[in-house]
């Protein structure tokens, strides 16, 4: 196989099984009234689509993934702010809700924007792969933070290991750097956790 057709199928592979566990996020999200998706990793992810699909652009294949990975973040954003008050309203105002929302995305916004320059990172690996693995350890927090599944379920986690691990498949074979490659296995560790997390709960919980 050549190294093109092995980094297109692992391109595809990410970015179908990413979009698979944005859907069902939503999908769950609607069914449990829950965000389903923590602040900062929405945040995050629709700052890094937005400024790789219309600001920094890859090849038109790329481009169309991360396209479609924004639309499905605006419904993720959407469930949040239709949802997440509620779970805080007994700590806080509706004003602080919503503005330290806004907050955090105006600065996930910029902190990409300067990591971009930082690291003449044009191909935005060093923020996708960074904030996967916060995106992964705050699912985590989430489900501890509720104590039950609300808003998450197993398919979500089982399809975003696998899309990160094409994603870290494609990168350490062809382009790997040291960081990269600790940051994808902190990732699959975190989220191979997060698996197992939930199957015990399962196992205790669903009869």
């Amino acid at each position: 196989m050549t190294q093109e057709k092995f980094l297109l199928i692992c391109q595809l592979g990410m970015g179908l099984f990413w979009i698979i566990t944005y859907i069902l996020i939503i999908k769950q999200g609607f069914q449990d009234k829950k965000y389903g998706m923590p602040m900062a990793a929405i945040c995050a992810n629709i700052s890094w689509e937005f400024i790789f699909a219309f600001m920094y652009p890859q090849n038109d294949l790329q481009r169309i993934i991360t396209f479609l990975w924004f639309m499905l973040d605006v419904f993720i954003m959407m469930q949040f702010l239709l949802y997440g008050y509620k779970e805080y309203k007994k700590i806080i105002p509706r004003k602080i809700f919503y503005s330290s929302f806004f907050i955090t995305l105006a600065v996930s916004f910029f902190i990409i924007l300067a990591m971009i320059h930082e690291f003449n990172d044009i191909a935005g690996k060093y923020t996708a792969f960074s904030q996967n693995l916060m995106m992964s350890g705050l699912f985590i927090a989430l489900f501890i933070q509720r104590g039950n599944l609300s808003g998450q379920s197993m398919g979500i986690a089982v399809c975003k290991m696998i899309g990160t691990m094409f994603a870290a498949v494609g990168f350490y074979m062809y382009f790997r750097t040291p960081l990269i490659t600790i940051i994808s296995l902190a990732t699959l560790i975190y989220d191979w956790i997060y698996i197992v997390l939930i199957y015990r709960f399962y196992v205790k919980y669903a009869k």
